[in-house]
């Protein structure tokens, strides 16, 4: 199970891929420590990701990367995720020099969103928008933080294409409190997102 091919599994057989990840991840982080429930959160929208989108071309970005650990064990690093967070074991973010399909080394939070907008600068000016997107992941908590809506704004202005995708996982260092968590309580518990849901368990 060292590299998973997963473009053409049907939704039962992602499930499944999905419950293995979990299985593995609780057994190396129990093992030798390292972000758990993050992770573990975040394992069917990283599946999702790779379903949809290719690493290989496709800068993903995770805010924060420690999140990220479905990632590694999608893009060929299951035989050696046992090392992670170990002396010349797998880091516990992503990083490039460890493997292609790892954009950037990230390992703290709110960077995502404007990393995510150089990236599209660097597509646009090789004329790669046709062939190439950048994938954002990010949780509510790093939405607190000012450079989130910097790049916003430059974002909004260029309008660059970017595939932004809110973990509202309600996870953070501290509760997250204030009006932007007030916001998206109140959009899960609207009739869009509820909707949402329920065609989601029909399929």
């Amino acid at each position: 199970m060292n590299k998973l091919n997963i473009k053409e599994k049907s939704i039962k057989e992602l499930e499944d891929i999905c419950s293995k990840i979990r299985e593995e991840i609780l057994r190396v982080v129990s093992k030798n420590g390292g972000h758990l429930s993050s992770t573990l959160g975040a394992t069917e929208l990283i599946v999702a990701m790779h379903k949809v989108f290719d690493s290989k071309k496709d800068p993903f970005i995770f805010d924060v990367s420690h999140q990220a650990y479905a990632h590694k064990l999608l893009t060929g690093r299951w035989e050696a995720f046992d090392t992670l967070r170990q002396f010349d074991g797998l880091c516990g973010y992503t990083k490039p020099s460890e493997s292609e399909d790892d954009y950037f080394v990230s390992g703290h939070s709110s960077t995502s969103i404007s990393l995510g907008v150089g990236a599209a600068k660097a597509i646009a000016l090789k004329g790669e928008q046709v062939s190439r997107i950048p994938v954002i992941v990010i949780g509510d908590g790093s939405m607190t933080a000012g450079m989130v809506y910097e790049a916003l704004n430059e974002l909004g202005d260029r309008k660059y294409p970017m595939v932004i995708v809110l973990n509202d996982n309600e996870m953070s260092i501290a509760k997250p409190i204030g009006a932007i968590s007030r916001i998206l309580s109140s959009a899960m518990a609207g009739p869009f997102y509820q909707s949402l849901k329920s065609i989601r368990k029909a399929l």
